[in-house]
């Protein structure tokens, strides 16, 4: 275990993953990947309340996330620092949460908005990190390697690093919030009509994005918005009452995407909580000793150049 995680693991960036981390944090909102920012695409997510983003970090980059972004020491909102190795991910969400007006969440959370107010950012990610509910919520769909070099004197290697921040409106400007940064950033104000908010982000985000190599995977994107299905199925009611029956096949197949892809995250997830470890050395023996395992060495291999390829050829964003 990293010392410095103090008990935090690595959160994968994965929509089914956050928005089970929101459910556990009582708030009944949802998280979906964005693989665009065109206005089509944030149409259908509308209203989006943030934007988690995901990127490489590379030091030395400018710290107030491009040009037109200013620090706002007086920043009105809930801003709190990542004082432990591994956390952006929950601290990120808890950055956006707690922005949201009027937004409805569980005792935990109500208990640590009261608890951290008044406090500075260092400090509240203090009282963050030392919440035993939220490491455990943390750490629910990131369970830790059964795999450990310790003792072995294995020679340490750099990783690429990967960072979460979240950006979101806040009091008629678009902020971005990093647990890392002494304080908010803020990018300017934001107009109320047409796509709202989410114009300005697009601007911010595609600059960030601009200052990486042409052609580069190493970001993920995805919306904290509401949860679609409840409007979804008062809207079938409605249709099937007034004997629409064009409207009501199209919405029924919407609410079944929306089921399949739930039911996906709950299986995906059921996988996250066990570890597979001993199966995957048993399956790798027996393959061994039938002599099978340069072969299915190699097709694994090119199946997964294969995939690298379509997520390039689609435009997709790299997850980590």
């Amino acid at each position: 275990m990293d010392d410095e995680s103090n008990g935090w693991q690595l959160t994968e960036s994965d929509p089914g993953v956050f928005t089970e981390l929101l459910k556990t944090l009582g708030v009944k909102l949802v998280v979906d990947d964005l693989y665009s920012l065109d206005t089509e695409t944030l149409s259908t997510l509308q209203p989006i309340h943030a934007l988690i983003f995901l990127f490489k970090w590379v030091s030395n980059q400018d710290e107030r996330g491009g040009g037109s972004g200013t620090y706002d020491d007086a920043f009105p909102g809930f801003f709190a620092h990542q004082v432990v190795n591994n956390a952006c991910a929950t601290l990120a969400v808890l950055n956006a949460l707690l922005n949201i007006p009027a937004l409805k969440t569980g005792p935990e959370l109500q208990d640590l908005l009261s608890f951290t107010t008044g406090m500075d950012a260092q400090t509240r990610g203090l009282a963050i990190t030392s919440s035993g509910f939220l490491r455990e919520a943390h750490n629910a769909l990131s369970p830790p390697s059964a795999i450990s070099l310790d003792g072995l004197h294995v020679p340490k290697t750099s990783e690429e690093a990967y960072h979460f921040v979240v950006y979101l409106p806040v009091a008629g400007s678009v902020y971005e919030l990093d647990g890392l940064k002494r304080s908010p950033v803020r990018h300017g104000a934001h107009s109320d009509g047409g796509e709202g908010w989410t114009s300005k982000a697009r601007e911010i985000i595609e600059a960030r994005i601009a200052t990486y190599p042409p052609g580069s995977l190493a970001f993920n994107l995805m919306a904290i918005h509401d949860d679609s299905l409840p409007h979804l199925q008062a809207h079938l009611r409605a249709a099937q009452s007034a004997g629409d029956d064009f409207v009501t096949a199209e919405l029924a197949s919407m609410i079944s995407q929306e089921n399949d892809k739930r039911m996906r995250w709950a299986f995906e997830n059921s996988l996250r909580r066990h570890n597979h470890v001993g199966l995957v050395h048993a399956l790798t023996l027996a393959l061994a000793k039938a002599g099978l395992l340069g072969s299915v060495t190699d097709q694994a291999k090119t199946k997964l150049k294969e995939r690298i390829e379509k997520i390039r050829k689609d435009g997709k964003m790299e997850e980590h």
